[in-house]
């Protein structure tokens, strides 16, 4: 298994004339198998909320979506699970699928009742999927319905970065309308996750289903991307950088030295994690100029090898005594999905400050934005949402979550 990393900057040509110039540089990431690569085993823990409002449909819903996920697991990989409501217990170990029958007999067995405490079934999630991490794809899906009325917020935050400390990755799934978006997206993005959304119970195996196939590609895990810039080349001071593809986060940007870090977490063969980086570029001597060089440091389960480093790719500008322009147009749609993202987030800051009029606006903008992109689902949905504001109309908690998702992906058709 190797890492395919291939750069590109927005504009490769730079005006010699200009004392700065900005620059957005798109990096995609993704595993490359090779034909002899064997297919790295899941290490998976289902964390589901049976708390009292999962009562009825929803509960059995997702105790179906969970059994034929589980049903999709192969020999070798390993599965767990947790139930939470106002307290939390492991209802399957983890261990191998070796007795399936029994596995599914003890979900199907849960009963909705209590309150909600997320942070109470993420550490036990943790705890039994760190159990079975060696040489695996090791990944937590957690899915709740609603506010954590009996947990601690910032100790779901703290269990998020102890999950990175720990080589996993957390994914999110809102089911309903009353989740904390907020928080579900902070344990997703940190985990270096997906944040789902179950709007209806029938959508629950139609969701888990879609995880499923996306953690199936991953290759290779606990991936970094390392940049070392050039001599008056800088990033910029605020929100340096983001990912853009397969889900919209931004990310913390670490520094080592001289040397920029950030976790990309798992890397896969049929996606590209994209990344944006903003960048300010000094004046330079005409010329290709090398402006940064770009490097992977990984783990690959398949070969129980950590810590490998994939090959230094070297970023070069064209410096020009005449500049001419020169777009890339698949960067350009990069900056435009994180330009969707922020221009959303901005609208739901004007919601909760009570100014309806500049909310529907920043959506107009947004929906803009995605048509530029070729985002017409998101198009729609973030239009929709500000004609109702524009019309004196409130926005459900289904219209919020629904926006906050269009923002991060582009909707599958």
């Amino acid at each position: 298994m190797k890492v395919g990393l291939h750069p590109a900057l927005n504009d490769a040509n730079v005006d010699g004339n200009q004392p700065s110039s900005q620059r957005q540089l798109s990096i995609a990431v993704r595993a490359i198998a090779d034909s002899v690569d064997r297919s790295v085993p899941l290490n998976l823990c289902l964390v589901l909320d049976h708390s009292g409002s999962m009562h009825g449909r929803p509960l059995e819903t997702v105790k179906q979506a969970a059994v034929r996920l589980i049903e999709r697991l192969n020999p070798g990989d390993r599965i767990s699970v947790v139930a939470f409501d106002h307290r939390a217990k492991v209802l399957v170990p983890n261990q191998a699928i070796d007795d399936l029958d029994k596995i599914k007999q003890r979900i199907q067995q849960l009963s909705a009742d209590g309150g909600t405490a997320i942070d109470e079934g993420l550490k036990l999630g943790i705890e039994e999927v760190a159990k079975g991490k060696q040489d695996s794809v090791s990944q937590v899906f957690l899915l709740t319905d609603g506010e954590n009325e009996h947990g601690d917020n910032k100790r779901c935050l703290k269990l998020a970065q102890l999950a990175v400390d720990y080589k996993l990755t957390l994914n999110a799934l809102g089911f309903g309308a009353n989740w904390n978006q907020d928080i579900l997206e902070k344990i997703a993005d940190a985990g270096s996750g997906t944040l789902c959304y179950i709007e209806q119970p029938e959508q629950a195996v139609e969701e888990f289903g879609r995880l499923f196939t996306r953690i199936q590609s991953v290759g290779l895990t606990n991936a970094y991307l390392l940049f070392d810039l050039m001599p008056k080349v800088r990033f910029a001071e605020l929100k340096p950088i983001a990912q853009v593809a397969p889900d919209t986060i931004e990310l913390p940007l670490q520094q080592q030295g001289d040397r920029f870090m950030v976790r990309l977490g798992d890397l896969m063969t049929d996606a590209e994690r994209v990344i944006l980086a903003n960048l300010y570029i000094g004046q330079l001597s005409q010329g290709r100029q090398a402006i940064a060089n770009l490097q992977i440091i990984y783990d690959d389960p398949t070969t129980s090898q950590e810590g490998l480093l994939s090959e230094l790719i070297t970023v070069e500008a064209n410096v020009q005594g005449v500049y001419q322009a020169a777009t890339n147009t698949d960067v350009q749609k990069s900056i435009l999905a994180l330009a969707k993202y922020r221009q959303t987030q901005i609208a739901e800051a004007k919601l909760q400050q009570g100014d309806r009029a500049g909310a529907a606006t920043m959506l107009q903008t947004a929906a803009k934005t995605a048509i530029q992109m070729g985002d017409n689902g998101a198009a729609t949905v973030l239009q929709t949402n500000a004609t109702r504001l524009q019309a004196g109309e409130e926005l459900s908690e289904a219209d919020r979550k629904k926006t906050r998702i269009v923002s991060k992906t582009v909707l599958q058709e």
